[in-house]
């Protein structure tokens, strides 16, 4: 989730969650249970937000979970809490940097990384997986940032965290010794799994499919760990490690950030177009086929659907003047994709 990447090219520097020669267009096929995107969806400017990116729905839909630059005193960006349409503003932490964050579904919980009780030691670098941040943790907290209670208790990097729809599970991304894998752990913060164990590839922005068993996530391979710009495979495991599969197959694409649909047939995604344009796409898990949602030559990511899976969040940069390369919040009407 809240890495890093580097648009190759034009120096735009956007957080994955934490470039490629892209497939001949006639294998990006609309699924004809779906209505052909030949232009964009309904689009809104989330307001009141400033700075912000990476966004993600509360249980009810009607708030969500950022991590921003909005105070003042925000040198670096933190997690903010508000409505959907850009009220009741709430930053949950001010202390280290802040990354990736979550609700749980019980919806009176937040879990977010951080490396507040290490303002002494060297952040890193989000971007770069050689010197991620050492001492990211994981914290929960109640809605309006107290009664904080920290999760894991290593010097890793715990990032990238999620959790199960049933909300048994904490979903995360550590590094140990420069490997990138998935954990999970009970949801308050005991009996740590690894899932994967992979020598020669990085996984990592992971999410729990609506069964509560199925885990969705991209990786790549650790070859790519210094390049600029990473070829990302989108895959499926279940979270005791087994049943794994690839779901995206050119090997040399960018296929990243991908968040599950409601239905449990369908996840959004991000896929990096020639030259370096990040556009937002919807996939059929069983049929592989691949609707295009967004048309922009600005920078578009980080895309999460709605619990009803009638909207989607996003975080774009066509909001931006030229030269400026400020990520805002956009929603998506997604409510007529599926009639």
């Amino acid at each position: 989730m809240f890495n890093k990447i580097i648009l190759g090219g034009i120096g735009l520097l956007v957080f994955i969650g934490c470039n490629t020669t892209v497939p001949d267009a006639q294998l990006v096929t609309p699924s004809p249970s779906l209505k052909k995107a030949s232009k964009e969806l309904p689009i809104s400017l989330i307001p009141n937000l400033g700075k912000a990116a990476e966004a993600y729905f509360s249980p009810d839909g009607n708030s969500f979970i950022c991590n921003a630059k909005i105070a003042d005193d925000d040198a670096v960006h933190h997690v903010y809490t508000a409505n959907i349409d850009g009220t009741n503003i709430k930053r949950i932490n001010h202390k280290g940097e802040d990354a990736c964050s979550y609700y749980y579904p019980s919806g009176d919980k937040l879990i977010w990384t951080s490396t507040r009780d290490y303002p002494d030691i060297p952040v890193g670098d989000w971007s770069v997986p050689t010197i991620y941040p050492q001492g990211a943790e994981l914290y929960s907290s109640d809605l309006n940032g107290e009664n904080i209670v920290r999760l894991t208790n290593n010097m890793n990097y715990d990032a990238e965290v999620s959790v199960s729809p049933d909300g048994k599970w904490i979903l995360f991304t550590r590094q140990t010794d420069g490997k990138l894998d998935l954990w999970k752990m009970k949801s308050d913060g005991t009996d740590e799994h690894q899932i994967t164990f992979t020598d020669d590839w990085q996984e990592g922005g992971s999410f729990y499919m609506p069964d509560s068993e199925t885990i969705l996530y991209r990786a790549w391979k650790k070859e790519y760990d210094d390049a600029r710009a990473k070829p990302m495979t989108i895959f499926t495991i279940k979270h005791d490690g087994s049943d794994l599969k690839q779901i995206t197959f050119e090997d040399d694409q960018t296929n990243w950030a991908p968040h599950p649909s409601p239905d449990g047939k369908h996840f959004v995604f991000v896929k990096v177009l020639p030259p370096h344009n990040f556009e937002i796409y919807l996939m059929n898990i069983e049929t592989g086929r691949q609707t295009r949602l967004t048309y922009s030559d600005s920078f578009d990511g980080f895309p999460v659907m709605s619990p009803d899976g009638n909207s989607m969040l996003f975080s774009s940069s066509r909001n931006a003047k030229p030269g400026d390369r400020s990520l805002n919040l956009f929603m998506m009407d997604l409510s007529t994709m599926f009639k």
